[in-house]
């Protein structure tokens, strides 16, 4: 049977993400920083991996515990919130770590094992807010967007090895802490000027409307993993799709 290695599985997406693909018959290498073995069935066919993307001994270490694997689900990734003016550049530099450069070396340290069988799928889970500019959210999009533009590049590289590489972007999930980290990062005491502009964009924020939920960006995983023919590109959600329609 195949085998995916993903990363971030201890909720959410990646949580859904390799649910389905056990469902499915695949052998999973679920990878979590604090490895919980609760959070999916019991199987021969799956592993929990202890890994932190920002750590290259805990990168080096979780792709050498996980033997050959023919998919890797970038999944794990952080988000943030508010006014660009008074984000600390700590809190930048972890943003952009874990979305971009996590991503980047996970992808290194699989790349040798796909170029030796000339066959393997990385997949890079992105996010909709690419797709249009959004108020509050300037760096995370920054690092996503950062992340879409290297896939986008390292997909016509990896053609000439036989290995492809895809982008699923999803939209706003109820079903994912994102948005409740995201606020948790967010920093007090923003300039004044901001207050208004801010009280603005908190009271047109709605729960109505299409959402994203983490079966779609499951599925939509798997197509860009097991699907030869799938585009580059993968909206996940219907916001996501209409979002992607009108981009």
């Amino acid at each position: 049977m195949p085998t995916v290695l993903i990363t971030g599985c201890s909720s959410g997406f990646g949580l859904a993400t390799a649910r389905l693909f056990l469902e499915r018959g695949w052998d999973v290498v679920a990878t979590m920083r604090a490895p919980r073995p609760d959070l999916l069935p019991a199987s021969p066919r799956l592993r929990i991996v202890a890994l932190d993307v920002l750590d290259p001994d805990s990168v080096r270490q979780a792709v050498a515990q996980s033997g050959p694997v023919d998919v890797l689900v970038n999944n794990a990734g952080i988000g943030l919130m508010g006014v660009f003016e008074s984000a600390p550049m700590a809190t930048l530099r972890e943003l952009i770590d874990t979305n971009l450069l996590g991503a980047m070396a996970m992808t290194q340290a699989v790349l040798p094992q796909f170029r030796e069988r000339g066959a393997g799928v990385i997949v890079n889970v992105s996010s909709a807010t690419t797709y249009k500019a959004l108020p509050m959210l300037a760096a995370y999009t920054a690092s996503k967007a950062a992340l879409n533009a290297w896939t986008a590049s390292l997909a016509l590289e990896l053609e000439a090895i036989g290995v492809r590489a895809r982008l699923v972007l999803p939209g706003r999930s109820p079903e994912t802490p994102f948005g409740r980290s995201a606020q948790q990062r967010m920093q007090a005491g923003a300039p004044e000027a901001y207050s208004g502009f801010v009280e603005k964009i908190f009271a047109g924020r709605s729960g109505d409307g299409p959402v994203t939920h983490a079966l779609d960006v499951a599925e939509a995983v798997w197509r860009a993993s097991t699907d030869a023919g799938a585009p580059f590109s993968i909206p996940a959600g219907a916001d996501a799709e209409a979002m992607a329609a009108h981009a």
